[in-house]
């Protein structure tokens, strides 16, 4: 019986992933617990197995006694005792296997489908991929092969729940690493991420060493190494875009293919406003705001796109609306500007020690009192204006982004002249195929998603400060074009 039972814990040892200790002490545990019934009157029992011939010793009340002989009760009771702790081993076993591998690649066979979420085999143990974390557009079959990361481990009683993720930014980040040597080998790094999952994401990489192109190593010879990436991530566009630590130079290679005329750089916002000429205006913006948004999140500032026509009005108006708080000189009001600060939304945010520190000629009674008045203007402001209508229309913004994009081949054969970023086209959507019917697609996907997270989503309420600063003039001339009707009619 020593002997047998020595060979199966060794057994359950290799098959399981349990260490020895374990599968012993809850033999122990067991047997101290069978060990009980059979001595009623003992306050303290303990039960010893020498690991390396499997030999017993029952200790009651400090005195060695005989091994009792379990009657079935007592031998039940044991080998259910044995059966809870081999599980919980094996569930700590594989919690700290797979929560050790989180935000890792990992490769699994589907194996069915439930409510739209997959159940993914991982060879030990199954996972799942929510509906949520699936690519818009992912046609998976059962016994299909899938790769994914590992998003979340936890444990769920007996069991450890494995969450899987192929719409994360480091999914994007894990299959660059897959498939281009110098990043995996750490000559190339990946400085930053932004994606919107099956539609588009932008990726910045710098290079360690002088000699080695990162944009054109990321491509490949013809395209070959992005290509491979867009066909995982089911024809989701990627912009390489170039690193550098100088946001003015950032910037611009993060918004490309648009070309921009100057960046201005508000800190006291984490804005950044970038002039554009009027007809790089819908490319700088991109589909539904899409361009600007992933760049904002790329380089973490909150981008504003205007021509300098909008931005000249934009400052003649704040200045005057500025002037207009009690306390406020026309050179507090320029200085406000100068620092990026150009409507009551803005100053109405802002903390007041920040505001002294950073304006000159400004006390903290001053600044609260100027905070607390912007605050009400704004929500004046508010409920007087009626919703505007954007600059561009959703066609209009469709047709100027439509052809700006290069394929996979074309991006590779034009390295050299590609300025700082380099855009592939991951796959052409056919003819007859509605960008608003994808969007919607999208819509339904995240809509169940409960409490998983959805990288970078974007907003349908989106209202970004630059399409308010932008038709804020249009909106007054709507409104002075109301009251000459109102009058006329009276």
């Amino acid at each position: 019986m020593s002997v047998d039972l020595v060979r199966i814990v060794d057994s359950i040892h290799r098959d399981k992933n349990i260490p020895k200790e374990v599968l012993f002490e809850g033999i122990e545990s067991a047997l101290a617990t069978a060990a009980k019934k059979h001595f009623p009157e003992a306050t303290d029992i303990q039960v010893t197995i020498d690991q390396e011939t499997g030999k017993a010793t029952t200790i009651a009340d400090g005195q060695v006694v005989e091994p009792p002989d379990f009657g079935r009760i007592a031998a039940q009771t044991a080998k259910q005792v044995i059966i809870q702790k081999i599980r919980e081993a094996e569930r700590d076993s594989l919690y700290e296997e797979f929560g050790a591998q989180r935000g890792e690649l990992i490769t699994g066979t589907v194996q069915r489908f439930e409510s739209g979420a997959v159940t993914v085999n991982l060879g030990k143990t199954d996972a799942i991929l929510p509906r949520g974390d699936q690519i818009p557009g992912d046609d998976l079959h059962p016994g299909e092969r899938v790769r994914a990361i590992i998003k979340e481990v936890k444990k769920a009683g007996q069991r450890v729940k494995i969450i899987l993720s192929r719409t994360h930014p480091d999914f994007v980040r894990r299959l660059f690493e897959l498939e281009i040597p110098e990043i995996a080998d750490g000559v190339i790094q990946i400085r930053a991420l932004a994606r919107e999952a099956g539609f588009r994401s932008k990726v910045a990489v710098t290079s360690l060493d002088s000699k080695v192109d990162a944009v054109g190593a990321c491509v490949g010879v013809r395209g070959t190494r992005i290509k491979n990436i867009v066909d995982e991530l089911g024809g989701e566009r990627i912009d390489i875009v170039r690193w550098n630590d100088s946001y003015q130079v950032l910037i611009p290679n993060a918004l490309q293919p648009a070309t921009v005329e100057e960046v201005m750089l508000c800190n006291l916002l984490g804005r950044a406003i970038v002039l554009v000429s009027e007809d790089q205006l819908s490319l700088a913006i991109g589909r539904r705001g899409q361009n600007v948004r992933l760049a904002s999140k790329l380089v973490g500032y909150d981008i504003e796109i205007m021509t300098a026509e909008d931005l000249d009005a934009a400052i003649d108006r704040a200045v005057v609306a500025f002037t207009q708080i009690e306390g406020m000189t026309p050179e507090l009001a320029e200085r406000l500007v100068e620092h990026g600060v150009l409507s009551y939304d803005d100053l109405s945010v802002m903390e007041p020690e920040i505001l002294v520190e950073t304006i000159d000629g400004l006390d903290l009674e001053l600044a609260e009192s100027i905070i607390a008045q912007a605050d009400a203007l704004s929500e004046q402001q508010t409920e007087e204006t009626p919703r505007r209508k954007p600059r561009l229309t959703v066609v209009e913004a469709d047709r100027e982004a439509d052809g700006d994009g290069e394929s996979a081949e074309a991006a590779a054969e034009s390295e050299e002249s590609a300025g700082d970023s380099e855009v592939i086209e991951g796959a052409v959507e056919s003819e007859g195929e509605s960008h608003e019917l994808r969007d919607l697609e999208l819509a339904e996907e995240s809509s169940g998603l409960g409490g998983h997270e959805v990288t970078f989503p974007p907003p349908e309420d989106d209202q970004n400060a630059t399409e308010r600063i932008v038709t804020e003039a249009v909106a007054g001339y709507d409104r002075e074009e109301t009251r000459e009707e109102s009058g006329e009619s009276e």
